[in-house]
Parts: structure tokens; C-alpha cells; sequence
């Protein structure tokens, strides 16, 4: 494995995967052939085939893999009998890599009947297939044409004399031949501008994570003597994938609410405009990285624990602010305190000195910035603490009368009757806010998960427009060749993937 980062492609990586040979006699094991190139379709984006001299018969027969590939390949999971029902080399034009077949140490003239060929039409003319002829000789032309509808191909002279080429790792690039280059570099081109971003059937694009546990979930499957499944590799893979996307969407909605948050806030709905903004990121992460989430399984676990990280946070907020509040309570009540110690108040008028000193604290609480939200409820508490001195210091003032008294204690209740109502309404408030938050947020997962299915769809069309463009080109090759029969199953198949492209799609549905 060999991996750079993409000459063309900003946040792309080519990775270059290379196989040993094919058909090495000291081997000795055909199966194990089968395996690494079944391994290396499965893999690949844009599979590169090399061979030696020319595309003969002979290089041909030496291709026969790609005749075995659906039965080394599984596209979907397999009902009763063994092999799915319906499943035909249809299925595996979506998924299989495109073709590029490099012929090397090339000797022969790019002519057909006295005119000159590309490298294209000299593969193309290879592979075109001729009535009357053995079928097992057809066959790795039929199903290389009907497997790998994109095709390439290159050809390469020798890159240097043959007394160089025991060295020629060691030859600078100007010693080689320029008729080796010339292809080479346009080659690599092709590769850098052509070669697709390898995807999983549904065109979700595969990371360097994925890449790996796709191939382990490959190789565990052939080493049991199981045939590779695409479908159960796909769904195998999501739910790794899926929990990762997760987890990964959590540490993002943490990482924006660590700048995004100064607590405590003014107001709740202050509050909630932050967990949202935060939400929505994470959301935006998640749907980034999941992928066949068709029961929105995970999509439900992050939302819960989304949910948990708003009460979590909410839960904070009303630490800090308690934290703040209490802290200047203290600091105001200090002189009030004092005066109720040294029995400053235990004097004629003293009841109503000590009242104007406490609405005088209380004023000065309220002008101090950033208590936050439970600057009304810590106030109510303290004031609620020190009744009992209020009540003391009104028994023991001598300028007031008994019904003064009464007067005085009845307004004090009213007042915190008052206070009481006025808590109930802010918290009654909070709720409300509360709960339209889940409405949003509600609406938020279902806005951002239409968004995805679109983006899917669209995705998916594209893929079966492409799919439908490559079986119309070798449906007329086929007419040309004079092979209507197959020409006809393949109009059958294009007319079910035309079904499925027009099959209307199913509407979200979220329960949270």
C-alpha cells in the first residue's frame, strides 16, 4: 500500500494498492489467484490490470478471473436456496471498479485495417466478440465487456534497453525512454483526474477507517470459506461506522459548546441558543460520517444524548449562576449582617431602618451584571432566611403599636406572597422554553436527515444514470456483433433499472 495525498483532489488521499502476481507457477494454488483478484475488485475504485506484449488470446485466457467473479462476489444476502433471487451481472456493474488494462513492453503499431488506432479502440477491437466462436474462448471477453462496461487501456514500450533493466530503479527519469514516459505520464493523469472516489453501494465515500475494516470484513469472510457479500460487508461496516459517528458528533458538540458557552447565561432562551447552535453541528458531523442509518437507530442515540448534554448543561447554568449570586449576596449582606450583631436596629424606628437597608442591598444586587438566571430564585431564598431576623427586629421596635405590628408583618407576607408568584411565573416560563426547544430540535434532526436522504437520492440516480449509460454502450456493441439475444437481456435489465430509478422513495420519519 502506497498513499499520498491527492495531486488534484483537496481532502483526497490515493491510495495505491498492489497485489502479487497472478498465475505464478511456484504457487501452485490457482484459488488463491481467484482470491486476490476477488479482493482487489472488492477494494478498488479503478482497477489496474497489467500485462506483458499484447491483448491476445493468450492474455486473454489468462484474465478467465474476471469468468468467476459472481461466484467469488455476493451482492446482497442470500434468502433461502443459497444465492439471492434476481441476482445478475446487472447488480455488479454498480459496484465493480472502472477497467484500465496497461500492456507493457508493447511492441506492435496501433493500426486496424491500414488506419491508426488509439489505445482504446485497440482494447475495444480485442474484446469485440465474433459469432461462431467457442465459447469458452468468449467468455473472458464477454464478462470482462459485461462486468467492466469503463474501460481503459494504456500500452508502454520498454522503459529502457534491456542491459538497464536489471537497474532500473537506480536510472534517472532521462535515461528512460521517452516512448515509455510519453504513456506514463499520461497514465498517471488519467488516474488523477478520472479515477472516482471510491464509494460503497448507496455512494457513501470511504475513509481510510473504512478502507481497512472493509478489507478485514473482506478477508475474514474469504478466510471462512464464506463468499464475500457486499450488502452484509455495507451493513456490518455502518454499524461500526454509525456508533463511531456518534460518538463522533458528541465530541463536536462538545468542542463547540467549550467556546461557544459563557455561563452562567442571562436568560434560558440565551442558553438554548447555544445548544442549538452546538446541536446543529453535531448533527452536521453525524450525517457527514453515517450512513445506511434507515431506522435512524443512531440517529435516535445521539439525539438522546444530545438531549442529556441540554439538561446536563442547563444543570450548570443554574450552578453558576446559584454560585454567583450566593457569592454577592455575601459580599452586599456583610454590612446588613454586621448591624443586626452590634443590636443597631433594636432601637426606636429601627424596624424601618433596617427594611430600608435591606431594599437598599437588594437594589444594589439587582444592578450586578451576569448573575444570570437564578438571580430571582437565590434572592427569594436569602430574603426567605432572613425573616426571622425581620420579624425579631419588628417585635422588639418600641415606636410601633401592636396594630402597627400587624400592619407591618401582614405587608411583609404580601410582599413575599408576591416575590412567590413572580418565581412561579419565571419558572413556568423556563418550561415553556423548555419544551419548545425539543420542538426545534425535533425539527432540526428531520431537516437535516431530508437533506441527507436527497443528498442520497441524488447520489443513487446519478450512479444509475451512469450504470444505464454504460449498458446502453454495450447493448449497441452487442447489436453491431450480431448478438441480439444477449443485446435483448440486456434491454430487460435496463428497463428494471429504469423501474428503480422512477420506484418513488420512502418519506422520513423520525420518532424522538
Amino acid at each position: 500500500m502506497w498513499c499520498l495525498p491527492h495531486p488534484r483532489r483537496a481532502g483526497h488521499t490515493l491510495v495505491l494498492l498492489d497485489t502479487e502476481g497472478l498465475g505464478d507457477v511456484e504457487k501452485g494454488d490457482a484459488k488463491n489467484d481467484v482470491w486476490i483478484f476477488t479482493l482487489a475488485v472488492l477494494l478498488s475504485g479503478t482497477l489496474v490490470y497489467n500485462s506483458l506484449g499484447t491483448i491476445d488470446q493468450r492474455a486473454l485466457e489468462q484474465l478467465h478471473y474476471v469468468t468467476e467473479l459472481t461466484e467469488h462476489i455476493k451482492v446482497k444476502v442470500a434468502g433461502e436456496g443459497g444465492r439471492q433471487k434476481g441476482e445478475d451481472s446487472a447488480e455488479f456493474v454498480h459496484f465493480f471498479p472502472a477497467f484500465v488494462w496497461a500492456v507493457r513492453d508493447f511492441t506492435l503499431q496501433l493500426e486496424l485495417d491500414g488506419r491508426e488506432i488509439t489505445e482504446d479502440e485497440y482494447l475495444e477491437n480485442a474484446l469485440k466478440r465474433r459469432q461462431g466462436q467457442p465459447e469458452k474462448l468468449d467468455l473472458p471477453k464477454k464478462y470482462l465487456r459485461q462486468y467492466f462496461p469503463s474501460r481503459k487501456c494504456f500500452v508502454f514500450d520498454r522503459p529502457a534497453p534491456r542491459c538497464d533493466l536489471a537497474r532500473l530503479d537506480e536510472l534517472p527519469e532521462a535515461a528512460l525512454s521517452p516512448d515509455f514516459l510519453e504513456p506514463a505520464q499520461r497514465f498517471c493523469s488519467h488516474i488523477h483526474q478520472h479515477a472516482g472516489t471510491k464509494t460503497l453501494p448507496g455512494g457513501h465515500v470511504v475513509t481510510g477507517t473504512l478502507l481497512g475494516n472493509l478489507a478485514v470484513t473482506y478477508v475474514i469472510a474469504i478466510r471462512s470459506g464464506a463468499v464475500p457479500c457486499m450488502e452484509s460487508a455495507v451493513l456490518a461496516l455502518a454499524q461500526i461506522e454509525n456508533s463511531a459517528a456518534v460518538g463522533e458528533a458528541v465530541a463536536v458538540y462538545e468542542e463547540q459548546l467549550e467556546w461557544r458557552a459563557a455561563l452562567p447565561t442571562e436568560s434560558v432562551q440565551e442558553l438554548l441558543e447555544v445548544h442549538a447552535q452546538c446541536e446543529r453541528e453535531a448533527l452536521r458531523a453525524f450525517m457527514a460520517r453515517a450512513f445506511k442509518d434507515d431506522e435512524q437507530q443512531y440517529q435516535q442515540q445521539l439525539k438522546d444524548k444530545l438531549d442529556s448534554k441540554r439538561t446536563e448543561l442547563c444543570h450548570r447554568n443554574e450552578e453558576a449562576s446559584s454560585d454567583r449570586c450566593k457569592a454577592v449576596l455575601m459580599e452586599l449582606s456583610q454590612e446588613l449582617e454586621e448591624r443586626v450583631r452590634e443590636g443597631s436596629y433594636s432601637v426606636p424606628g429601627g424596624y424601618q431602618r433596617f427594611l430600608a437597608d435591606q431594599r437598599e442591598m437588594v437594589e444594589k444586587y439587582q444592578r450586578v451584571p451576569w448573575k444570570g438566571i437564578m438571580a430571582a430564585e437565590v434572592l427569594q431564598e436569602f430574603l426567605k432566611s432572613k425573616e426571622t431576623v425581620a420579624q425579631a427586629v419588628l417585635q422588639t421596635d418600641q415606636s410601633l403599636t401592636d396594630r402597627q405590628r400587624e400592619i407591618e408583618a401582614e405587608r411583609a407576607r404580601a410582599e413575599a406572597a408576591e416575590r412567590e408568584a413572580q418565581l412561579s411565573q419565571e419558572m413556568q416560563a423556563k418550561t415553556e422554553q423548555l419544551l419548545q426547544d425539543q420542538t426545534r430540535s425535533h425539527q432540526e434532526h428531520v431537516q437535516q436527515l431530508t437533506a441527507k436522504m436527497e443528498q442520497d437520492r441524488k447520489q443513487l440516480l446519478a450512479e444509475q444514470e451512469r450504470a444505464l449509460a454504460l449498458k446502453l454502450q454495450e447493448q449497441e456493441r452487442l447489436l453491431r456483433e450480431g448478438f441480439r439475444g444477449e443485446a435483448a437481456r440486456l434491454e430487460q435489465q435496463m428497463q428494471n433499472l429504469r423501474q428503480e430509478m422512477n420506484r418513488p422513495r420512502r418519506s422520513v420519519c423520525v420518532v424522538c
